[in-house]
């Protein structure tokens, strides 16, 4: 189990992906590598039902193990979402840049005690023959007045970390790696990796 497969096209995830698992000796893939499979629809309620459609879809069409994450974005002011559908929370032709100017707009007169927020991420690994770990993280902040920042990517410009002053689109990859949803998430499920690939070999 030497090739991995990301179940993304998202340059920046696969960015992350790789400097987090560079030290197992994975070769990582993004779906960008494999045309042929096109968009994955995404039509689960929840962070884990999705995660698990993508990862076994891949899985099965490569042959490979498939990782697969489904997160987004939580704010309590507005009831949790927009949640699963937070990289379409501005509509169907929904960019980054849209979906910020959405959320700052529904956000508009709530003050700055009330505006917490959580990245959440749920991460699923699958291998064609249906054998799965899944893993949680959270990223707890609130969301700032305007965008700040040039790093990272979607919501990273709005999302205030205050034990560490900043918007995520200010911090290092380093930084942001050790403090994000993802990264939380891909520990909990390295942690679960010798496991896993014992149970693939049986």
């Amino acid at each position: 189990m030497k090739t991995v497969v990301l179940a993304t096209s998202n340059k920046g995830k696969i960015a992350e992906f790789n400097e987090l698992l560079k030290d197992l000796g994975l070769e990582v893939k993004g779906l960008d590598q494999f045309p042929e499979i096109g968009e994955i629809p995404e039509p689960g309620e929840t962070f884990l039902e999705n995660a698990i459609i993508k990862a076994q879809t891949v899985a099965n069409l490569t042959g490979l193990v498939a990782v697969a994450d489904d997160s987004g974005l939580e704010v309590d002011a507005l009831g949790g979402r927009p949640g699963v559908y937070s990289a379409r929370y501005s509509g169907e032709d929904a960019t980054p840049e849209k979906n910020n100017a959405k959320l700052l707009e529904e956000l508009d007169g709530v003050a700055e005690e009330e505006r917490t927020a959580r990245f959440v991420c749920v991460m699923v690994a699958a291998t064609p023959d249906n054998i799965r770990i899944q893993s949680r993280g959270e990223w707890e902040g609130r969301i700032a007045f305007e965008l700040t920042g040039k790093q990272g990517f979607g919501y990273d410009p709005l999302f205030f970390d205050p034990e560490l002053g900043c918007v995520a689109a200010e911090m290092t990859r380093e930084t942001k790696n050790a403090r994000s949803h993802r990264g939380k998430a891909l520990r909990a499920l390295m942690e679960q990796w010798a496991d896993f690939q014992e149970r693939i070999s049986r």
